[in-house]
């Protein structure tokens, strides 16, 4: 079934957060949950913010984001949201954010293996993974590769494959341009210009405008370029149909990066549970609220937690 998502009207009072920091000379930073860094042995340390909630029945979930973000950038809209209904675990993956750094080339295999490492180490089994874009197919190979850890699975703005046209191969040629403008001074320029522009007055982000700018300047622009290859080879159409976990799918329908057509056939690979919200790829930030609302609800069809699933929203044939 899909369902378009509306604005959200919440009222929960399992937990109380500070929605930001006030600002300090017009520097405002929203309310992030505690971080700390995970020494895995044999792998290396990695930087996760973590909540717990304060009923331990509720479910645990690990966030996963997408290419060039962090957890952070990823999440930061929803995070007050999923403190009130689950406990929650967001890892930065590698060469992202405060991930790991590493000679190693990036793989998704390896970014899978991290979070379940991550899962291991903090003692978590029967996780719900959410994974957005690049943390969708992070969050597949996750279930696939590590069935014991994971009960549910929601995966947003994303797709089964990467690469299935012909227009898509050649854009992933432009990889080395990416990287070498992500090197140069004009990267900062444009993403103050882009952010601007997105978050024009009157968008409730606007205030994290110098703190988004900054967030997005922590990643390590080599591996990052490997992880844009490796989503460029990513294929999942021969397997996501046998991941045998309940599933959801949030699809962004005006998304030009990531097409609503592959959203809805990934959708339908996974027989996922959908719910849709109008915006671009950047979701999280265009419609912060409705990306939350949606998240939460799909968490609790996906596991199972007893919120509403639907919120009165009407149902798209």
């Amino acid at each position: 079934m899909t369902v378009t998502t509306p604005a959200p009207t919440r009222t929960s009072a399992s937990i109380t957060v500070p929605s930001a920091v006030p600002p300090a000379g017009g520097f405002a930073i929203p309310w992030l949950p505690a971080g700390r860094t995970v020494t895995i042995d044999g792998r290396g340390e990695f930087f996760i913010r973590e909540h717990r909630h304060q009923d331990a029945t509720r479910p645990t979930v690990i966030l996963l984001h997408g290419w060039t973000a962090s957890s952070d950038l990823q999440f930061f809209t929803a995070y007050e949201a999923l403190a009130e209904e689950c406990s929650f675990v967001g890892i930065d993956h590698r060469g992202h954010g405060r991930g790991l750094r590493t000679p190693t080339e990036f793989s998704l295999e390896d970014a899978a293996d991290d979070a379940a490492a991550v899962l291991r180490n903090l003692g978590e089994t029967q996780v719900v993974a959410i994974g957005y874009s690049m943390g969708g197919p992070i969050a597949m190979l996750l279930a696939r590769r590590h069935p014991d850890l994971v009960s549910g699975l929601i995966t947003q703005a994303t797709a089964l494959e990467w690469n299935g046209t012909l227009r898509e191969r050649l854009q992933w040629r432009w990889l080395p341009v990416m990287e070498s403008a992500l090197r140069s001074r004009i990267a900062g320029r444009f993403m103050k210009r882009f952010l601007e522009k997105m978050l024009a007055d009157g968008h409730g982000l606007k205030q994290y405008i110098p703190w988004l700018r900054g967030e997005s300047q922590r990643a390590d622009i080599g591996t990052v370029k490997e992880a844009g290859k490796a989503l460029a080879t990513y294929d999942a159409t021969a397997w996501a149909g046998n991941l045998d976990v309940p599933a959801g799918m949030l699809i962004t329908t005006q998304d030009r990066l990531v097409k609503p057509r592959k959203q809805r056939a990934l959708a339908m690979a996974l027989g996922a549970d959908v719910r849709v919200i109008a915006t671009d790829h950047l979701g999280p930030w265009e419609q912060p609220d409705q990306f939350s609302s949606a998240t939460i609800e799909l968490l609790s069809l996906v596991s199972l937690i007893g919120s509403p699933a639907t919120s009165g929203a009407p149902t798209e044939s």
